[in-house]
C-alpha cells in the first residue's frame, strides 16, 4: 500500500499547523539521543554560600568539548524582569566551543552578564539568560535546608526553577557564525546547540538550589530527589519575537513539516505491526493522558483545547480497545479512522505518538531537518511569467481567494520595535507606523504578484520582469521555492483579523519539543522543556520514551 503525503494547503493551514505536538523529531529529543554517549561533567563550580558566582559543565567525546560557563548575579525583586528588553537576570549562559580557559571565563565574565552589551567570540556559539520562578526556587531551598523534599503538587503547577527569556545563536553579538560549524555531525539537527545549553542550565538549577539550602543549614540539608529533578524543566517566556522566523525560513520550514509528514507516510506504510510496537503506542497514549490533564494555565483558549484534547484522547482508548492491530495496515487505518473523528489538536497529538516505536523511519528523517538556504536564494530569471503563473495556481489557490479589498484582511502589520529590534504586531487602523510594515504579508504579495503578472506576456522572462517589479521579488523567490519546497508557505494571511499568533510560535515551539503550552495572551506564552528529561549522568541508558512516563 502507498500512502499519500499529506496535501500542504490543509497542513499549512495556522489552526493546523498550532496544533502540532513535540515528537522524537523534536530537536531537543533528537539532541539527547545524539549526545547521550558523550562525556559529561561538572568541571567548576564556584558559588558562594548565597548560590552567585560561576561555573562550568562540558559534554566531551574524542577530541571534542562542548562548555556551558554560567555566571549567577545578585539582583533585586525589582529588577527581574521576563521582558526581553531587560538588562539585569539571575544568571546567564554561553555555550563554548571547547574547553574555556581560565582567560577565556575572565573574558566571559566581563560580557556574558551584560548580553547585548557584551561582545563575544567565535569561540562562542549560544548565549542565554534565565529568571528564578522566585516562589518554587525559595521553596525547593527552604525545604531542602530544612531537610524535606519540596511540596511535588506546588512544582508541578510551575514545574521550572528558572525560565530563559532567550536563546540567541548564529552570529548574533558576535558568537561563531553557523558556517564555521554547521558540517559538524553532532550538530547537524537544527538548534542542536541551543537546545545542549538549555539542557546543561537545567542541570546547573539543581546544583545551585542543592549548594544554597547546604550552605543554610550543613547539618539538616538533604540534595533534591532525583525523581523530583527529572520532572522539573526549563521554563522559557515566547512572545512575537519566534513568530517571523518560519515566515523567513520558507526552506527550513519545509525540511520540518516534510520530516514529519514522510514519518507519518511510512508509519501508515506499515503492513504489519509487531505486538510490542502496538503496546508501545497504546502504553504512551494511556500515559499521555496523566501527561495533559497536569497542564496548569489560566488561558481559557488552551483550557477549551486541553478539555477537548481529554475528551478526544478516551474516544480514541475506547476506540483501540477492541481494535484488531493484527489486521494489515493497522495504523493507517487507525489514522484514518482520527481523521475522521478527532479535533486536529489530538489527531496531530496521535500522529506524534504513532512515531515512538520506529526509530528506523525516524533516525534517518532526523538527519534532513537542517537546510542550506542559500542554494536556493537565487532567483531563476529566465523562467517565464508563464511558469511563474503556474506555480501561483497550483501551490497558493486558497490564498489566491483571498479578498484584500476588505478591511478585515488588512487588519495587522509587523513591524520592528525600536527599542529592542524585535518583531511585533499591530493593528493598522488603531495604530501608527504601518509605513514601516516589515514584508512578511505574504499571502497578500503573493495575490498582489498574481494581479501584475495577468496582464504580461507569457513568454515574458522574469528577469525582465522584476527590472520593473522589483517590489515583489521577495515573492517571486518565495513562488519559485515553493516549486521544489511543498510545505515552505503558511497557506494562511497572516495579517487578517482572525489571525491568532500564537498558532505560529507553538507551531516552532513543537518542533523545539516543549510540552505545557500556557499563553499569556494571544501574542505570548509559556512552556516547559526537559521536564521529565533524563539527568546528564544517565543519558547513557535512558527510556527515550520519558515525555509519556
Amino acid at each position: 500500500m502507498q500512502a499519500q503525503l499529506r496535501d500542504p494547503k490543509t497542513i499549512m493551514k495556522l489552526t493546523r499547523l498550532g496544533s502540532f505536538h513535540q515528537s522524537k523529531l523534536s530537536f531537543l529529543r533528537s539532541f539527547l539521543k545524539e549526545f547521550k554517549d558523550w562525556e559529561y561533567n561538572r568541571d567548576l563550580f564556584d558559588l558562594d554560600e548565597s548560590g552567585y558566582g560561576r561555573a562550568v559543565y562540558s559534554f566531551t567525546k574524542k577530541n571534542k568539548t562542548y562548555s556551558l560557563v554560567c555566571f549567577a548575579n545578585k539582583i533585586n525583586d525589582d529588577e527581574r524582569s521576563d521582558r526581553v528588553i531587560a538588562t539585569k537576570w539571575d544568571a546567564a549562559f554561553v555555550l563554548h566551543d571547547g574547553i574555556p580557559s581560565k582567560k577565556d571565563i575572565e573574558r566571559l565574565e566581563q560580557n556574558v552578564p551584560r548580553q547585548e552589551v557584551g561582545r563575544l567570540s567565535y569561540k562562542e556559539l549560544t548565549l542565554s539568560r534565565a529568571n528564578k520562578s522566585v516562589r518554587v526556587f525559595n521553596h525547593v531551598i527552604e525545604s531542602l535546608s530544612k531537610g524535606n523534599q519540596p511540596d511535588k503538587e506546588f512544582l508541578s503547577k510551575v514545574g521550572y526553577l528558572y525560565r530563559t527569556t532567550a536563546v540567541y545563536g548564529s552570529g548574533k553579538f558576535g558568537l561563531a557564525d553557523r558556517f564555521r560549524i554547521k558540517n559538524r555531525e553532532e550538530i547537524c539537527g537544527p538548534f542542536r546547540l541551543e537546545m545542549m545549553l538549555v539542557y546543561l542550565v537545567r542541570q546547573f538549577t539543581f546544583d545551585q538550589v542543592n549548594h544554597i539550602a547546604k550552605n543554610k543549614n550543613p547539618k539538616k540539608f538533604v540534595p533534591l530527589d532525583k525523581e523530583i529533578s527529572r520532572n522539573l524543566g526549563i521554563g522559557n517566556s515566547t512572545g512575537l519575537g519566534m513568530a517571523p522566523f518560519i515566515v523567513n525560513h520558507p526552506t527550513l520550514l519545509n525540511n520540518w513539516i516534510l520530516a514529519r509528514e514522510n514519518a507519518l507516510k511510512k508509519v501508515r506504510e506499515i503492513k504489519i505491526i509487531k505486538n510490542e510496537d502496538f503496546k508501545l503506542f497504546v502504553n504512551c497514549l494511556k500515559k499521555s493522558i496523566k501527561n495533559v490533564t497536569s497542564w496548569n494555565t489560566e488561558s481559557e483558549f488552551q483550557k477549551k483545547k486541553i478539555k477537548q484534547l481529554i475528551i478526544d484522547l478516551n474516544k480514541l482508548l475506547v476506540f483501540i480497545k477492541d481494535f484488531n492491530f493484527k489486521t494489515n495496515y493497522a495504523f493507517n487505518i487507525l489514522y484514518l479512522w482520527a481523521e475522521e473523528n478527532l479535533d486536529f489538536e489530538c489527531l496531530e497529538y496521535v500522529v506524534s505518538m504513532m512515531f515512538e516505536p520506529y526509530n528506523f523511519i525516524i533516525d534517518p528523517l532526523i538527519k534532513q531537518m537542517s537546510s542550506d538556504e542559500e542554494k536556493f536564494f537565487n532567483i531563476p530569471g529566465e523562467r517565464t511569467v508563464q511558469d511563474l503563473r503556474n506555480i501561483l495556481e497550483e501551490k497558493y489557490s486558497d490564498v489566491l481567494k483571498i479578498d484584500f479589498d476588505k478591511k478585515e484582511s488588512n487588519e495587522n502589520f509587523w513591524f520592528i520595535s525600536k527599542n529592542k529590534e524585535e518583531p511585533r504586531l499591530a493593528n493598522r487602523y488603531d495604530e501608527q507606523g504601518s509605513e514601516l510594515e516589515q514584508p512578511l504579508a505574504i499571502a497578500r504579495d503573493i495575490k498582489k504578484l498574481y494581479g501584475r503578472i495577468s496582464n504580461q506576456k507569457n513568454s515574458l522572462k522574469i528577469g525582465k520582469f522584476l527590472i520593473e517589479n522589483n517590489d515583489l521579488r521577495h515573492v517571486v523567490r518565495r513562488a519559485f521555492i515553493s516549486e521544489k519546497f511543498p510545505y515552505s508557505e503558511i497557506q494562511d494571511n497572516i495579517i487578517g483579523s482572525n489571525l491568532i499568533p500564537i498558532d505560529m510560535l507553538r507551531l516552532k515551539l513543537s518542533f523545539f519539543g516543549a510540552i505545557k503550552f500556557d499563553p499569556r495572551s494571544d501574542k505570548w506564552l509559556r512552556i516547559c522543556m526537559f521536564q521529565g528529561a533524563p539527568l546528564p549522568n544517565e543519558l547513557k541508558n535512558f527510556n527515550e520514551h520519558w515525555v509519556y512516563n
